[in-house]
């Protein structure tokens, strides 16, 4: 079988190609068919055919048309990437080899995106598609060229395939190959990667590895939608077919699903694209047609619709945002089956948060903690910052995001396991609980630990990164009592050259620093909410605990108190023996509590300050304002204000 005719350099002139194209369509009724290839994109490929013996080199914008003869049955068309040959036509490619020949007699190896095509002499009709069940190395585009006229009896062409997204940027890092993703089936040779059939007559559900194939190029035919009739098309026997590699279309982002389109809303209800909600409108209207109130029932069904409709779009805004983030850099992403049977369908709960569950699991030999989002609970934007914040900064007293799930509304973060849990489980004295005291020499290394971890996210990373959720439930423990601070849901960033942020307020009442009535922020508000941490550390108890009598259910109150009556002594924790000896060393440390609860912000210390206290290098300054709790903005030291975003991972400093 003999490759068609020679290269045109459709880079000079596209029309020209455009007009060949028209003219093989015009002519080649009965004889075979021209696949006319086109190579769009910015690096060189070789396209490969068999069974009719194709080979050649395609730069950037040349094209090339392959003659396909009418018997010659089932074929296949891909491009190879990275190829070097000699002048006997041998070689090898990156991708899509065929045992380092130029003209291929036989299938290639994967990776490889197949155009695959019947053309038979004895049928009325073309069969064609594109499959990824050998991989993916270039976006791919095969359509007919505007078909001749129905004859024999045969319909039109059916709908092309198309695969133009970069399936890449999304490819699981198992399947990574030089020039693209290999296949799932063909790497791991399991059957729990993907799907090759059906049981009964329930067609397999995507699966873990497969899935970026079939959510951005769902017109191909791949392992995990293994239904033919819904992956192969048809056009009338002698239709010409284009081949683009790289097609230049708006196609080609990351995302695997397009924009959702405007759904417009009309005075008298929904159109099409909402039906759910005209049928609501029409019964409205239906039910109270002839009463006085009929205006304004509409009005009011409407605007609820409209509001619902409105929050579905964002969502599926932030989920497109989301699925737009580069992958490259973040932590692992897992699939929601993954996650159920790593935790055992979440069996086993650690803990429970604002924001969601805790539960134990395992991943590989590493014990895992998984955190599940409540859907009501935080948003896709806090979600984002979480991911990429943690995801990108390193550092012993930071605990470690392992990787995070975002499938539809679910949305999970896997962590590092700490054994011990979070601080508030033995801090504080509750009744039944079989948690010992902590003795000072534990709390004290936990407070260091923690100032750490604050003074790097302040001071060491490109940009500031204020936490504005410091509390014990944040603070984890592993075995042996070491640190770690966590959940960065609600983390900020603040430029270097800027005072502050202004931003809704968040983070847990009782840990909030005073300049939250004003909204404007900066990471001293951090240094505030450590200052609480560490009275409630000294005195095993809750800032705020309803509890106890009128004057003692808050903490910081009491301690103004107490430091203006020097009797400090009469809040260390009474439950451990160990901390009543080390009493002077504790009243030192609350003098340096002392100094980050100082109500102007310019007045408290960095956190690398509060690290060399600490540490025993530097003294605890001495000018401390001993009132700890105010209601006048005049009073935080607020200054020049500036609007944050969420946190870039690229913003962030590299590992420590």
């Amino acid at each position: 079988m003999a490759a068609g005719s020679t290269i045109s350099t459709s880079r000079r002139n596209h029309h020209l190609v455009t007009l060949l194209l028209l003219v093989a369509a015009s002519t080649n009724y009965a004889a075979g068919a021209t696949l006319n290839i086109t190579n769009r994109c910015s690096f060189t490929v070789w396209p490969a055919a068999v069974p009719v013996g194709g080979g050649m080199r395609l730069d950037p914008g040349e094209s090339w048309a392959l003659d396909v003869p009418a018997n010659s049955g089932a074929g296949r068309v891909w491009a190879r990437t990275g190829c070097s040959f000699d002048a006997n036509g041998n070689g090898s490619c990156q991708t899509g080899d065929c045992g380092g020949v130029l003209k291929c007699k036989n299938s290639g190896k994967p990776p490889q995106t197949l155009a695959e095509f019947t053309v038979d002499q004895t049928s009325v009709q073309d069969f064609f598609d594109i499959s990824l069940t050998d991989g993916f190395n270039v976006p791919m585009d095969f359509l007919p060229v505007p078909a001749p006229e129905q004859r024999h009896g045969a319909p039109p062409c059916s709908k092309g395939p198309r695969c133009p997204a970069n399936i890449t940027s999304q490819c699981p890092s198992e399947l990574k190959a030089p020039g693209g993703c290999n296949s799932a089936c063909n790497v791991f040779k399991q059957d729990k990667y993907c799907c090759t059939g059906t049981t009964g007559t329930k067609t397999c559900e995507p699966t873990t590895f497969s899935l970026p194939f079939v959510r951005m190029c769902p017109d191909a035919y791949s392992y995990s939608l293994d239904d033919s009739s819904s992956t192969t098309f048809t056009c009338p026997s002698g239709t010409n077919y284009q081949i683009i590699f790289c097609p230049p279309t708006d196609l080609t982002s990351s995302s695997p699903v397009p924009p959702p389109a405007p759904i417009a809303i009309g005075p008298s209800g929904l159109d099409s694209s909402s039906k759910r909600g005209g049928r609501l409108v029409a019964t409205i209207v239906v039910s109270v047609i002839g009463s006085t109130s009929v205006l304004t029932i509409i009005i009011a069904s409407i605007i609820i619709i409209k509001r619902r409709i409105r929050r579905h779009q964002e969502m599926q805004e932030e989920e497109q945002e989301f699925e737009e983030l580069p992958l490259q850099g973040m932590p692992r992403r897992f699939t929601f089956q993954q996650l159920q049977e790593a935790t055992d369908q979440f069996r086993d709960k650690l803990g429970q948060g604002g924001f969601g569950s805790v539960f134990l699991g395992q991943i590989g030999g590493e014990r895992v903690a998984v955190k599940r989002l409540d859907q009501s609970g935080q948003g896709m934007r806090e979600f984002m910052a979480e991911v990429q914040t943690i995801g990108s900064i390193h550092h012993i007293n930071l605990v470690r995001l392992i990787g995070f799930c975002a499938e539809k509304s679910q949305r999970l973060l896997v962590y590092e396991h700490m054994p011990k849990g979070s601080l508030d489980r033995w801090l504080y004295h509750q009744q039944g609980s079989p948690a010992p005291a902590l003795d000072w020499w534990t709390r004290y290394k936990i407070i260091t630990q923690v100032a750490k971890g604050l003074s790097y996210l302040h001071e060491e990373c490109m940009m500031r990164i204020a936490h504005l959720d410091v509390k014990p439930q944040n603070i984890l423990l592993d075995d042996n009592f070491n640190a770690k601070l966590s959940d960065f849901g609600l983390c900020k960033l603040i430029d270097r050259d800027k005072s502050q942020v202004i931003t809704r307020m968040r983070g847990t009442p009782g840990y909030l620093a005073p300049e939250w009535l004003t909204s404007q922020i900066t990471e001293k508000a951090d240094v505030y909410s450590f200052g609480i941490v560490v009275m409630e550390m000294i005195s095993g108890r809750k800032n705020l605990d309803t509890s106890r009598s009128e004057q003692s259910i808050h903490l910081i109150t009491l301690l103004q108190e107490k430091v203006k009556g020097d009797q400090l002594a009469d809040l260390i924790d009474k439950h451990s023996n160990d901390m009543q000896v080390h009493r002077q060393e504790i009243i030192e440390m609350m003098k340096l509590a002392m100094w980050c609860l100082q109500i102007d912000c310019k007045r408290r210390p960095q956190m690398s300050e509060v690290v060399k206290v600490l540490e025993g290098t530097t003294s605890i300054e001495t000018d401390i304002d001993h009132d700890f709790v105010a209601t006048n903005p005049v009073s935080f030291g607020v200054a020049g204000i500036v609007d944050s975003d969420p946190p870039v991972a690229s913003n962030l400093s590299g590992p420590r």
